[in-house]
């Protein structure tokens, strides 16, 4: 299981890397990257605007350096935009009670306007009970039933407010960050929904699932493969859109795509690779190499989806502030 830490990039690096970087992107690309910084820096100004800052709480659990280095990244962001962030660590032993204690006191605090549980937990912490445990209104993860059960209802309402999911920024509840940063990498590439044919690899609650729905809301027609999909290769091919959330490394090849599609790739993956200082490099789960070809536009591995989980996250909690101090002003 993850959250929206697995998604995550490092948003900073030194001029000389960002060169680096930026001589890699092809023009085909969707720059991840650059369109997280607009965002990051779009909140800092509505951050500013308020009376009083967002506060994002993160409980960590464990010493996994993974999860470690995804919470300093939310901090350092956090930071940067002007969110006041709260960090609770616990030891691996931690009982689920006392975890469920501190999300209760969370629950009730008032400069608390998001909450966070760094997944994976142990395995004798149950996480379904940690997630529901969790004020809807402060599940910026947006893994609350409550958070699913609105994405997947086909209704165009939540109670009297009509919901516009052009705007995802002004839909009224929390949607998963990844699922959202995808979307959101879509709108500002100006690459067209309504209509078109829409493949999405991978069944995930956490990645899979969400962006169909999101698609769907958007009026694409939407197929979802699996690992039971029969002619999967065909079925992509006629796709216009296509998103890739299965955690396979570079399962898409060019075949697979037709020319001038879309593609979104969310996985992040580690191959061997000697001639890489760390003996390894990361790769999506598209064979970018290969589908860059031939694709429209692509996101590439790093720098495409990853960075926009944070800035996704970021959004998430400063909605919530807004929803609140919107809600004592009445």
């Amino acid at each position: 299981a993850f959250s929206s830490t697995n998604y995550i990039l490092p948003f900073q690096s030194s001029p000389k890397n960002t060169r680096s970087f930026i001589q890699m992107i092809s023009s085909k690309d969707i720059d991840g990257k650059e369109i997280a910084a607009t965002i990051r820096g779009e909140m800092k100004k509505r951050v500013d605007s308020l009376r009083s800052p967002p506060g994002l709480a993160v409980i960590l659990v464990g010493s996994r350096r993974d999860s470690q280095t995804y919470v300093r990244m939310k901090k350092k962001a956090c930071e940067e935009v002007g969110i006041a962030s709260f960090g609770f660590d616990y030891p691996e032993t931690v009982t689920e009670d006392e975890l469920l204690q501190k999300i209760q006191e969370l629950n009730r605090d008032e400069k608390v306007h998001g909450i966070l549980v760094q997944l994976p937990l142990p395995k004798h912490i149950n996480e379904n009970n940690i997630i529901e445990a969790v004020y809807p209104s402060k599940d910026v993860d947006g893994l609350h039933p409550r958070n699913t059960a609105s994405l997947c209802s086909t209704g165009t309402h939540v109670g009297a407010e009509k919901v516009n999911w052009e705007d995802l920024s002004s839909v009224p509840f929390h949607i998963p960050c990844t699922p959202q940063g995808c979307i959101e990498l879509l709108d500002r590439s100006n690459v067209p929904l309504k209509g078109k044919n829409a493949v999405v690899i991978g069944r995930s609650n956490l990645v899979g699932l969400p962006v169909a729905m999101l698609l769907m809301h958007r009026d694409a027609t939407v197929t979802i493969v699996h690992s039971k999909t029969q002619n999967a290769p065909e079925i992509v091919s006629k796709a216009d859109v296509v998103v890739a959330a299965v955690g396979r490394a570079e399962i898409v090849k060019k075949e697979w795509i037709k020319e001038g599609a879309i593609v979104v790739d969310v996985g992040i993956n580690s191959v061997d690779d000697p001639s890489a200082k760390r003996g390894y490099k990361l790769v999506g789960d598209v064979d970018y190499d290969g589908v860059k070809e031939v694709a429209g536009k692509i996101t590439p591995v790093p720098g495409g989806v990853g960075p926009m989980t944070i800035a996704m996250l970021l959004r998430n909690t400063v909605n919530s502030c807004v929803r609140s101090q919107a809600t004592k002003d009445l």
